[in-house]
């Protein structure tokens, strides 16, 4: 319990049935009328009200308060009476001391309902997952900061346009509209003051409306568009200048003569296969004997044999793995 101790006086505290029950009464001072602001101490009549507060020494802990009901002594107060209110102890229409309400609402916050019944249900606040939802529900949302907004349209269907509104920061969508003149634009900007930065593509109606409903806020171009402009600028230039560029390029450099000497020595198990195999099949080869005879003595196939036995060379043998070829990625392969 974390009133001021001031305003409150306990009488009592006792423990029945695993609960601690505080028995107090609020003192005889000026209270203000919440309307008018106007201190009153004039009693109208007193009741009694039951606040659950946090676990104390892991039992639950509720507090019975006298509360007194105050005249409202102004003449200009529509309230003729009012019920004081203990700061950090009561709140209006609240059967929770503020700082168990807080409780409750963390734990809905961070675990939901069921998850949140188990935590509270360990502390000593037993509370059913639909309690948990609810007064999650009764809560209100954070105040949302002025995001950085970033704007562009897209398309339905064929000539049917809509524009969305994004969170530059989040990335998460904010507004969605169908169109995408520049009169939306502005007057959700003016009706969202405080935007300082708006990330757009190169549309005009875009740039009017951001001038027109946000005039002080900076206009930037996102990256999509940036490379997208500048990829357009750099096909256009190159368009343009086609015929220059056969005589701006080098010539290539003759390739060198084919060579009559015999290619390299064989210096791999595969490669000195081959030309231990190509020597056979030439070797029978100046004889009578057919392709599928030479197979079927050498144990291979007659393709094989057809091969070795049509090459020049045994290095037209071994099989070659084909040149890599150029993308327009090999520069960022880095």
């Amino acid at each position: 319990m974390s009133p001021h101790l001031d305003a409150v006086r306990v009488e009592r505290v006792w423990s029945s049935g695993g609960v601690v029950r505080i028995a107090a009464r609020t003192r005889e001072l000026m209270v203000a009328c919440p309307d008018c602001r106007c201190e009153s101490a004039r009693v109208h009549s007193r009741y009694s009200r039951t606040l659950a507060d946090v676990a104390a020494g892991g039992r639950p802990v509720l507090i019975s308060l006298a509360v007194r009901r105050l005249f409202c002594d102004s003449a200009d107060c529509g309230r003729r009476t009012f019920a004081e209110q203990v700061e950090g102890l009561t709140v209006r229409y609240q059967r929770r001391s503020p700082l168990l309400q807080h409780l409750v609402e963390m734990a809905g916050v961070l675990l939901a309902g069921r998850g949140g019944a188990r935590l509270l249900h360990i502390l000593k606040t037993p509370l059913s997952r639909t309690s948990v939802l609810f007064q999650l529900m009764r809560m209100g949302l954070p105040a949302v900061a002025t995001p950085r907004v970033g704007v562009d349209d897209f398309a339905l269907y064929t000539d049917v346009y809509g524009t969305l509104l994004v969170n530059a920061d989040t990335r998460l969508p904010i507004e969605l509209w169908a169109g995408r003149d520049a009169e939306q634009l502005a007057s959700w900007l003016r009706a969202h003051p405080g935007v300082e930065v708006v990330c757009r593509d190169g549309s005009l109606l875009y740039r009017q409306g951001i001038a027109q409903g946000a005039p002080d806020a900076v206009q930037v171009s996102d990256r999509f568009h940036l490379w997208q402009g500048l990829s357009k600028r750099v096909s256009d230039i190159a368009a343009a200048h086609r015929g220059c560029l056969a005589a701006a390029a080098l010539e290539p450099e003759p390739a060198p003569p084919p060579s009559d000497e015999p290619c390299e020595a064989a210096d791999t198990p595969a490669l000195r296969h081959a030309k231990r195999l190509f020597e056979t099949v030439q070797g029978y080869t100046g004889t009578a004997r057919s392709l599928s005879a030479i197979a079927r003595e050498l144990g291979l196939n007659r393709r094989t044999v057809a091969k070795y036995a049509r090459a020049a060379c045994w290095q037209e043998c071994v099989r070659r793995t084909p040149p890599r070829r150029s993308t327009s990625l090999d520069p960022y392969l880095e």
